[in-house]
């Protein structure tokens, strides 16, 4: 069915007041977007901000009057905003009636990372059946292949040799790089991730692979055992990452392999001085700028 919707920008300090209005004029969902394309890479530990310019969508069913909905809330607004204020503009459109299902899964397609690896969404056919095939489900969690930084750490990954290697993927997400790792041939990964449903998202995307479950274990950081890994992958942000360097160092053998990725090009001075007391960092690459740093243990 076709559905209304109903924009209206905003400054962040508003944001909740005009969401309640929408929910009050009887629509069926809010959303947030960035008006102006500046995206907030890293915010701080427990804070969801907003941007300075927000617009606040709300989704009406076709049933509803535009013209009523849309006179209701126009004359709410002298009670929302400050005299001094602009009023802001509400925009209203008309969405086409189309399978919004269908049309998110047709934004993925299978890519290829280095010379062996390719990721593919799990509806979709493997260019390559010779080639080490990744079938990613990427609806629970993060991580398709298409954000520069998980790109940047397969590229990696299809360098190695992974024969014999423990694993850790801490900050696992859909499990895409340890899952890429146990196809590549590591012996065992270790998934660590802060969410239930990152876990979960990763076990199914082992299973979709075909691969023994107990090739991959996963764990709440608070749950990882005494494991030491000869290479640990943590594709999150650089807070973080500079929190997590002794654990790392924790976990990784002398002369293991450290890859951090989610990093924009801006921090690398920052996670250099985190990690020089037990790090040797060999290698920043960057792409579109975002980084990947990898490192040994000494």
């Amino acid at each position: 069915m076709s559905w209304l919707q109903i924009k209206i920008p905003v400054s962040p300090e508003h944001a909740d007041t005009f969401e309640d209005l929408l929910l009050e004029a009887g629509c069926a969902a809010v959303t947030f977007q960035d008006a102006e394309d500046n995206p907030i890479f890293e915010p701080d530990l427990g804070t969801t901000p907003l941007w300075q310019s927000t617009v606040v969508t709300g989704l009406f069913s076709a049933e509803h009057d535009l013209e009523t909905t849309l006179d209701f809330i126009r004359s709410q607004l002298p009670n929302l905003i400050e005299a001094d204020q602009v009023t802001p503009n509400v925009t209203a459109e008309i969405l086409e009636d189309k399978d919004w299902e269908r049309a998110w899964m047709d934004m993925y397609h299978p890519m290829q990372f280095g010379q062996r690896l390719w990721v593919c969404p799990s509806w979709r056919d493997v260019p390559d059946p010779n080639a080490v095939n990744l079938m990613l489900d990427p609806g629970l969690a993060f991580g398709t292949g298409t954000h520069p930084t998980t790109a940047l750490c397969l590229e990696w990954l299809d360098s190695v040799e992974f024969t014999g290697l423990e694993v850790i993927d801490y900050g696992c997400g859909s499990g895409i790089l340890g899952i890429a790792a146990l196809l590549l041939g590591a012996t065992h990964v270790t998934a660590v991730d802060i969410d239930h449903q990152a876990l979960t998202a990763t076990r199914d995307n082992l299973e979709r692979n075909h691969l023994d479950k107990s090739l991959l274990t996963a764990y709440l950081p608070e749950q990882v055992p005494e494991v030491k890994a000869d290479l640990l992958i943590a594709n999150i942000l650089a807070g973080p990452l500079i929190q997590l360097e002794p654990t790392f160092a924790k976990h990784l053998k002398s002369g293991g392999q450290l890859l951090l990725s989610g990093l924009l090009d801006t921090q690398a001075q920052e996670i250099r001085d985190a990690y020089q007391g037990h790090f040797d960092i060999q290698e920043i690459k960057s792409k579109d700028n975002w980084i990947r740093i990898t490192a040994t243990r000494l």
